[in-house]
């Protein structure tokens, strides 16, 4: 049988593979994604409850949903899926990530489909999810589209897809590039490639163009001041947030 297609990119792979062992160090490389981790959760878990019509203030509010969190890194979104009910797969197309985000889980109690491998490979496998998890990926793989529509490929008529990036702005290349790599030195320089990053009225137009119906878009931002992250109607300049739905 021939092998599924793949958008994943090498040289951004390895990226990321130089960085495995650090994913659960909250102020290592990955300070950026553990600061803005509360505030991503935030709003997966509203879109995931509004959309299924699940009560979070109840027990494993998630049960029963079978949810992929592709790009999954060390297990930052996928371990507190799994806390909330869901039947998590977490792939990654870097190999280092997944022993670390294997024994990490087993450390925290938790049983978690980790699986390297591509969102192509899993769609050419007839694998289908109730949620698709895909955040901060699309700025990194080689086709936006294709990728998008592996993406649909494996989500259930009806299925969330939650899909966050940073848009292509002044302030983007300010706070992402200039601010976090160069300045923070919280990554390490070249991580972000401007020219990559997607505007939501551009991921809006690719997610419908792969058959998907936008239903939400928010901005993730960052307060100085308070040294925290929020979710805002309005400010959508560097990172945001989008949910969408593949048509019953």
């Amino acid at each position: 049988m021939q092998a599924a297609a793949t958008t994943v990119d090498a040289a951004e792979v390895a990226k990321f593979e130089a960085m495995a062992a650090e994913w659960w160090d909250p102020n290592g490389k990955f300070k950026p994604l553990h600061m803005l981790n509360p505030c991503r959760l935030d709003y997966i878990t509203a879109q995931i409850a509004a959309e299924f019509g699940r009560d979070l203030s109840g027990p494993a509010p998630f049960a029963g949903l079978r949810l992929l969190d592709i790009g999954c890194g060390g297990g930052l979104l996928a371990e507190p899926m799994a806390r909330l009910g869901a039947r998590v797969t977490g792939a990654d197309a870097a190999a280092g990530n997944i022993p670390v985000a294997q024994v990490h889980a087993a450390q925290s109690g938790l049983e978690i489909d980790y699986r390297h491998t591509t969102a192509e490979a899993l769609a050419e496998a007839g694998e289908v999810f109730d949620v698709v998890l895909n955040m901060e990926v699309i700025e990194h793989v080689a086709s936006p589209p294709a990728f998008l529509a592996a993406c649909r490929a494996l989500l259930k008529p009806g299925g969330l897809m939650i899909c966050s990036t940073i848009n292509r702005t002044p302030k983007s290349f300010m706070a992402a590039i200039v601010g976090a790599e160069w300045v923070m030195r919280w990554l390490p320089k070249g991580t972000h490639e401007w020219g990559k990053f997607i505007t939501p009225d551009e991921l809006f137009a690719l997610l419908e163009e792969a058959g998907m119906e936008p239903v939400d878009r928010k901005g993730c931002v960052f307060n100085p001041v308070s040294w925290s992250w929020s979710l805002s109607d309005r400010d959508l300049s560097v990172n945001y947030v989008t949910a969408s739905v593949k048509p019953s």
